[in-house]
């Protein structure tokens, strides 16, 4: 499909999520079961190792076995794919580039250094760093709100100026903020812009290009077919965001807020509430995943809400 740019980077991308057994161990016959499903849901794209893969507990070996099985299985399809390079140490991040640069991904998506937050210069440096090493492969910023230093839109030029081949970012939870997106709509050039995926469609309303969707995780033929339907027929996009948005706020905000699971744990569950794939429940050690007990209550709840999802 060649190279993406700033114009091609749009529209509904599903995550890889990391699929594992009881002992967190990686299931990878089950994540190709799970890349054949999200082919099959026709996205827009689709993009590992973000939070959702939990990139963060990989060893190099895993991280490689997961990239060449979502590039294989994309370059055949004819399916767009990024790999996120993220890691928490700056070195371990810029050898994992080195690494998939021969799988030819669209782009690739990088964090900041995690340890200590980065000022201007520094986040510089290392966009910088990663980008030389990427050869002719584009640079996604994943700024999430708990990134050690979250950007403002204002400071997104900062980085564009220096590098180029900076073509988006995802962005932090904006909460349809008119004045937010004031100000991405005055800094977005040269960018696509990405906002949480239960936001899509005001995002696309208000200039946003996409979402990494996390309501893919709850059904990606659904996610897909909302998108789709954002360029069809947006009052009825809207209705059916505000009945998602309804959804997460009931359903799914309780067990980050009240339980204090941690947000990926959340998009696992949702896959299972979903039944779309066989994901696991469990996150690998040592973080905390919700019981499959909770299940039946929220897929009820979800086929009330939002039956176009369950």
């Amino acid at each position: 499909m060649g190279t993406l740019d700033c114009r091609s980077l749009i529209g509904n991308w599903a995550t890889l999520m990391l699929a594992t057994g009881e002992n967190g161990k990686i299931d990878y016959v089950k994540m190709e079961d799970e890349i054949d499903v999200l082919i099959s849901s026709s996205p827009n794209g689709i993009y590992s190792n973000g939070t959702a893969c939990e990139f963060y507990s990989q060893n190099m070996d895993e991280f490689l076995r997961i990239s060449e099985l979502l590039a294989d299985k994309c370059h055949k399809a004819d399916v767009r794919f990024q790999i996120g390079v993220s890691h928490p140490c700056a070195q371990e991040s810029l050898e994992r580039l080195r690494v998939v640069k021969e799988l030819c991904p669209d782009a690739v998506q990088i964090i900041f250094p995690d340890w200590f937050p980065v000022d201007d210069r520094a986040a510089v440096s290392f966009m910088e760093k990663m980008s030389e090493a990427s050869g002719g492969i584009p640079l996604v910023l994943y700024n999430p709100p708990h990134a050690k230093r979250v950007l403002k839109p204002v400071e997104w030029q900062i980085l564009k100026k220096h590098v180029p081949k900076l073509i988006g970012v995802k962005v932090f939870d904006n909460n349809c903020d008119p004045e937010w997106y004031s100000s991405m709509r005055e800094n977005s050039a040269g960018l696509s812009v990405f906002v949480p995926g239960h936001h899509l469609a005001t995002g696309i309303v208000n200039g946003a290009s996409g979402a990494y969707s996390n309501v893919a995780c709850l059904n990606p033929f659904a996610a897909q077919k909302w998108y789709d339907m954002m360029g069809d027929d947006i009052e009825s996009a809207m209705e059916l965001e505000s009945r998602i948005r309804k959804f997460m706020s009931e359903c799914i905000d309780p067990f980050i807020v009240k339980m204090h699971y941690p947000n990926h744990a959340c998009d696992r569950f949702m896959a299972n509430v979903g039944g779309w794939a066989d994901v696991g429940f469990s996150l690998r050690w040592p973080y905390a995943s919700i019981p499959e007990s909770f299940v039946p209550e929220v897929r009820e709840r979800a086929h009330d809400i939002i039956p176009e999802f369950v």
